[in-house]
């Protein structure tokens, strides 16, 4: 197991910050942990990475417990906030880091060559960090994180500095660091950018996990509705091939739990058996919709505790 928590919990005298953090990160995986300001976010992750104690229940890392010196060279982190010496060049800033980790990286000028590459730094690795744009400094940041293709990659805010561009970017570094092997725990607050790379999420809210699981059980189904005509009774049932028929008023025709690659061909069935079709509308909650269910909820006051719906760890 890369992470596993149960109870784990903060205090800073009368305030809790994080209250009750249980949660599994398999390998393999990129993981989304969401939550607004004050959630707890960064609480856990300095715990996680053994930079604060927890004052309540258990965690491990790497199956090493929390703050384990050998378990932390393995792990790659980029904070939100960072500075790195301006008068230092690129190549020599991970030159430094993989220094300070140790025995056990891959400090060689190949390794440090592919990590430039792979952040889109390669021109500017003898360039001096202070003439450095900010979204350049980020890239040099994911460098740091990635040197040494750690078991596992903490990116706070991995794209809080890039335009859109360079957000693909980031989603394609991040896929690449998943497929060599390393497992990357997202703390992000652009909902969007989660749901295209993550496979499982976590939502905290007051130190709380309110749901987790793989974006699919916490979306729901994919449903698609068709506005058909002229379509024969006994062809509507053979459509139950695609998902599951669900009961519609007046012209619409919807099938839930269907695979979105298999809308184009349930179209041509009802087509094929005679039917016309007006109007196709495919969609499921997003995100952001799941999102704002739960922590919008609890902000107005509408429950104290974790919310009922919440999905197995």
């Amino acid at each position: 197991m890369i992470i596993d928590t149960e109870g784990l919990a903060k205090r800073y005298g009368q305030t809790d910050a994080l209250v009750d953090l249980t949660m599994r990160v398999e390998p393999g995986e990129v993981f989304g942990f969401l939550g607004p300001n004050g959630a707890g976010k960064t609480t856990a992750v300095k715990l996680l990475l053994g930079l604060a104690r927890p004052t309540g229940g258990r965690g491990s890392v790497l199956d090493a417990p929390l703050g384990d010196r050998a378990a932390r060279r393995r792990i790659g982190y980029l904070p939100e906030l960072f500075r790195y010496q301006p008068w230092l060049r690129a190549r020599e800033v991970l030159e430094l880091h993989g220094r300070l980790i140790g025995d056990g990286i891959d400090r060689s000028a190949r390794a440090i060559d592919d990590v430039l590459v792979d952040v889109g730094l390669q021109d500017r690795a003898n360039d001096l960090v202070g003439g450095f744009s900010k979204g350049m400094q980020q890239r040099l940041g994911l460098a740091v994180a990635l040197l040494g293709s750690p078991a596992l990659v903490v990116l706070d805010e991995p794209t809080s500095a890039l335009d859109p561009a360079g957000r693909a970017d980031v989603r394609s570094i991040i896929r690449r660091a998943r497929d060599a092997g390393s497992t990357v725990f997202l703390n992000s607050h652009l909902l969007t950018e989660v749901e295209r790379v993550c496979d499982r999420v976590a939502i905290l809210d007051r130190g709380r996990v309110l749901a987790s699981g793989r974006l699919d059980d916490l979306l729901g189904e994919s449903t698609v509705r068709i506005r058909v005509t002229d379509l024969p009774a006994a062809a509507v049932a053979l459509l139950g091939r695609f998902g599951r028929l669900v009961a519609s008023d007046d012209d619409w025709l919807s099938i839930a739990a269907i695979d979105p690659d298999a809308i184009p061909d349930a179209v041509a069935a009802i087509v094929a058996a005679g039917g016309r079709v007006h109007s196709v509308n495919a969609g499921r909650a997003t995100l952001e919709d799941r999102y704002m269910q739960l922590v919008g909820g609890v902000a107005r006051g509408v429950t104290d505790g974790p919310v009922e719906a919440r999905t197995p760890l």
